[in-house]
């Protein structure tokens, strides 16, 4: 029997279990999927917006391979300081592979990045994703003019939610005091901003149409800014994915901005600015506004700097630049690519092949693709270890579960998550709600140990969380 722990399950590591379960090659493969957290599906729970209910049901394929036989989910498990050392973990098991993901934001480098008021995305996201390790956030009742630099997907979602009407919320799993927070939101006007150029702007059209789908929202574009690179002189040589995402923003460009009437929201969709300092207000020492360079595209895809510059009102500035994987103690890593350093999912140190140790997910290949890139990713690391198995596989007659307890950590098996599926559902059900996450240790520890399915012993548990993507 090959024994395999599984560290993270979001989608890459869940896809990676799904591989070990379906392959022909080894029999007798049988799979443990840890997380730090008590909850699994990584940043499918933690990271996907509360009104995509389409993406968020991911969460059923997830479930039927965390619930196979031959898989078994252990939450509450610290891999690292605090709990148990990749060394250690790799004396339990036959292979380990890691699907830890990419925790840390990408920073501007601009002057005034660290003003209270400017935050990153994934602070917010966090935040209203009801992720126990989030930093309280400000009041937004003072905010009315507010600043997202990016143009992803991310940025699309926290610009939607900030711009959405709470009430079309309360139908979501978004926990109760983010909900409140945002319905005394006096916020009139989100710019989210990009460096370069229509075409290089990494959102989907879908996410795209839905922003101008929601009710009481205008979305505004200038003209003048969506020129293309000139590098795509001829608009049908755009990818499609682009062409499409340059017609939406053509089409709202072309609508009329003084039609909208009444309280509404606007949404100011902006093109070829870079941010070049975040500036202070004098009274308070908070963020007041953003001040850009105006870019002028290049033809390769890059942009380079006008010298005309504009300042926007900006009371919270939220920074969605992109992510980074952050070294995990007892493993190599490439701080200048953010990655295990691997060889088709191998680990490598200094420059050899570590014997069963293996990378899956963002941590292997950057924070690059969609949720199902995970797949192929995870399934050439399985093809990897399934072609080293001849020399993992060994007699390990005890249970690594009884030596995770006895060096203290406290794992949450199944049964424990059902009981916190539980206590959220009757959380929901107290507020008038459907289900309702809790957003805080003590109550999710609370509720995974209702049942009694969580074993003796001290819990590893605590800040630092690694996002699983």
């Amino acid at each position: 029997m090959l024994q395999v722990a599984v560290v993270g399950s979001g989608p890459s590591g869940v896809y990676t279990a799904q591989s070990l379960l379906g392959q022909n090659r080894v029999p007798g493969v049988r799979v443990d999927v840890l997380d730090r957290l008590p909850c699994p599906y990584g940043l499918v729970r933690y990271g996907v917006a509360p009104d995509h209910e389409k993406i968020k049901s991911l969460q059923n394929t997830l479930r039927t391979v965390l619930t196979s036989d031959g898989v078994r989910f252990l939450g509450g498990v610290q891999v690292g300081p605090g709990g148990i050392a990749p060394g250690r973990l790799l004396e339990l098991y036959d292979a380990v592979v890691y699907c830890v993901g990419a925790a840390a934001d990408r920073r501007l480098g601009v002057p005034g990045e660290d003003l209270p008021g400017s935050r990153s995305a994934t602070d917010f996201v966090s935040w209203y994703s009801a992720h126990p390790d989030a930093a309280p956030f400000e009041d937004l009742g003072g905010v009315r003019s507010a600043v997202v630099v990016g143009v992803g997907n991310v940025a699309l979602d926290v610009a939607r939610v900030l711009a959405r009407p709470s009430s079309g919320l309360r139908a979501t799993d978004m926990p109760q005091p983010a909900l409140d927070a945002l319905g005394v939101s006096r916020l009139r006007e989100v710019h989210l901003v990009g460096r370069r150029g229509p075409s290089q702007a990494r959102f989907t059209t879908k996410e795209l149409r839905e922003l101008g789908a929601l009710p009481g929202v205008q979305v505004v574009v200038d003209r003048d800014e969506l020129a293309l690179d000139p590098a795509y002189l001829d608009p049908s040589e755009l990818p499609t994915a682009v062409r499409r995402n340059v017609e939406v923003l053509r089409g709202w460009a072309e609508a009329d901005p003084t039609g909208a009437r009444g309280d509404v929201r606007r949404v100011h969709l902006r093109f070829q600015l870079r941010p070049t300092e975040f500036v202070a207000s004098g009274a308070s020492g908070r963020v007041r506004a953003v001040r850009f360079e105006r870019t002028v595209q290049d033809g390769a895809g890059g942009v380079t700097g006008s010298g005309r510059f504009e300042e926007i009102p900006a009371d919270l500035v939220l920074r969605s630049v992109g992510y980074r994987g952050v070294p995990l103690d007892g493993l190599p890593f490439d701080h200048d690519r953010g990655t295990v350093p691997h060889r088709a999912g191998r680990v490598l140190r200094d420059g050899a092949v570590a014997r069963g140790e293996y990378v899956a997910g963002w941590i292997k290949r950057g924070p690059t693709g969609v949720i199902g890139t995970n797949r192929p990713c995870a399934k050439e690391t399985v093809a990897s270890l399934l072609d080293d198995a001849s020399v993992l596989a060994g007699r390990r007659p005890d249970d690594p579960l009884d030596a995770l307890r006895a060096a203290g950590l406290r794992p949450v098996v199944w049964q424990g998550w059902e009981d916190i599926e539980r206590a959220e559902a009757e959380l929901g059900t107290s507020l008038g709600r459907p289900p309702v996450k809790i957003p805080d240790w003590p109550g999710l520890l609370a509720a995974a140990h209702a049942g009694g399915a969580r074993g003796p012993g001290a819990g590893g548990v605590g800040p630092g969380l690694v996002p699983e993507d």
